[in-house]
C-alpha cells in the first residue's frame, strides 16, 4: 500500500492577509505620495538621508521601508535600504517605465466607494454608485483615469501600432474611441509618420489626450471629436477604430449598438481593433482578466468582462463576418480584430 500523502494543516492566514491588504495598497500610495522610491534611487539609502530628501520623519521612513523590505519591494543591509530590480523599473520617477501615477486611479475614492459598497452590488447585480452609467460624463472621474493610468497603455499601444503595419508608413485614417490620455491613437501616430488620428471622448478628457499629442510631436495629425461614443457623429471612411477598454463597461446590447457605430465608420476592408480583458470560458482564468468581473460589478451598472465567444456573438451581431483574438505579450489584456468585408 502506497504511503499516504501529509496534508497541511488548515491556517487562517491567507484569510487575514486579506482583511488587511487594503493596508498594503495605503503603504505603496503613501511611499509614492512621499516619492520613497526615487529618493533611494537618487543615492539616499538609510532612513535619516531618505527622510531628509522626502522631507519626512526619520521613524515614519524607517517603519515604511522596513514594511517595504518585508513586502519584497526594498532590500536591507544593515541599515542601508536598496531597490529591487522590479522596483527600480516601476517605481523610481527617473524610469522609462514608471507606473506609479495609476495609483491615483486604482486607489482613488471613487474606487474605494465603489468596493466599500461591494455587498449591495451583489444583491442588485450592478455598482451601489451614482456613477455606474458610464454612458454618462462623469469627466472628473475618466480626467483622473486619463492622467494616471497611460503608463500601463505602453506595451499595447506599441503592439496595436504594429498589427495596423505603422512601419510601413501607408496613409491611413484612425478614429479613436474613448480616447482617455490618447496613447492608443498617439503612439500609432508616432509609429506611422502618415496616419490621421481622430480622437472621440468627453471635452474635459480630450484635453488630457492633446496635452499628450504635443508632447510626443503629433498634435498636427491628431483631431477630436467631443461628445458620447454614442451619440457624437464619427465621419466614415476609417482604415482603423480602436476601441480600447470600453466594452467592458457595459451590457451586450449597449456594446452591440456601439460596434455598429464603429462598422458604419470603417471603409470597406477596414478593420475594429479592440483591447479587452478576455477571461476563459470557465470565466475563472486567465486570473487577472476573469477577476475584472469584479471590478466591472463594483463600478459598472451592467459590465463585465467578456469572453471571446461573446465578443464574436456580438461582432457578428454588429456586422463584422471574423474576429480574430491575439495576447498581448507581458500583458493581462488580448486584442480582437473585426474585418469590415472588403
Amino acid at each position: 500500500m502506497a504511503a499516504s500523502t501529509p496534508t497541511s494543516k488548515p491556517s487562517p492566514e491567507r484569510i487575514f492577509n486579506t482583511m488587511i491588504a487594503f493596508q498594503e495598497t495605503a503603504a505603496l500610495k503613501a511611499a509614492i505620495e512621499l516619492d520613497i522610491f526615487t529618493a533611494i534611487a537618487e543615492g539616499a539609502n538609510t532612513a535619516a538621508s531618505i527622510a531628509a530628501k522626502v522631507g519626512a520623519s526619520q521613524r515614519g521612513v524607517r517603519i515604511l521601508c522596513d514594511y517595504f523590505t518585508i513586502k519584497e519591494f526594498l532590500t536591507k543591509t544593515g541599515d542601508q535600504y536598496s531597490l529591487t530590480q522590479e522596483s527600480a523599473i516601476f517605481l523610481n520617477g527617473h524610469s522609462p517605465a514608471y507606473l506609479a501615477t495609476m495609483i491615483n486611479f486604482l486607489a482613488s475614492p471613487w474606487s474605494r466607494r465603489n468596493f466599500g459598497a461591494l455587498a449591495e452590488a451583489v444583491r442588485k447585480g450592478g455598482t451601489a454608485s451614482e456613477t455606474g452609467d458610464h454612458r454618462k460624463a462623469h469627466e472628473e472621474i475618466w480626467v483622473n483615469f486619463a492622467r494616471s493610468m497611460a503608463p500601463l497603455a505602453i506595451a499595447s499601444a506599441e503592439f496595436i501600432a504594429a498589427m495596423t503595419g505603422a512601419a510601413r508608413g501607408q496613409p491611413c485614417k484612425v478614429l479613436d474611441i474613448a480616447a482617455g490620455h490618447g496613447m492608443y491613437g498617439i503612439t500609432l501616430a508616432k509609429r506611422n509618420p502618415n496616419a490621421q488620428i481622430v480622437a472621440v471622448d468627453w471635452p474635459a478628457v480630450l484635453e488630457v489626450a492633446k496635452e499628450n499629442a504635443r508632447k510626443f510631436g503629433v498634435a498636427d495629425r491628431h483631431t477630436s471629436r467631443p461628445g458620447s461614443a454614442f451619440e457624437v457623429e464619427f465621419g466614415e471612411g476609417y482604415d482603423f477604430v480602436l476601441l480600447t477598454n470600453i466594452f467592458h463597461h457595459f451590457d451586450t446590447p449597449t456594446c452591440e449598438k456601439l460596434m455598429r457605430r464603429a462598422y458604419a465608420a470603417l471603409k470597406p476592408g477596414g478593420k475594429a481593433i479592440t483591447l479587452e480583458f478576455v477571461p476563459n470560458e470557465d470565466r475563472i482564468t486567465p486570473p487577472i482578466p476573469a477577476a475584472f468581473s469584479l471590478v466591472m460589478l463594483a463600478g459598472t451598472d451592467a459590465g463585465d468582462a467578456y469572453t471571446f465567444a461573446q465578443y464574436e456573438k456580438m461582432f457578428g451581431n454588429s456586422g463584422f463576418a471574423k474576429t480574430t483574438l491575439h495576447p498581448v505579450p507581458e500583458m493581462p489584456q488580448q486584442v480582437l480584430v473585426a474585418e469590415k468585408i472588403p
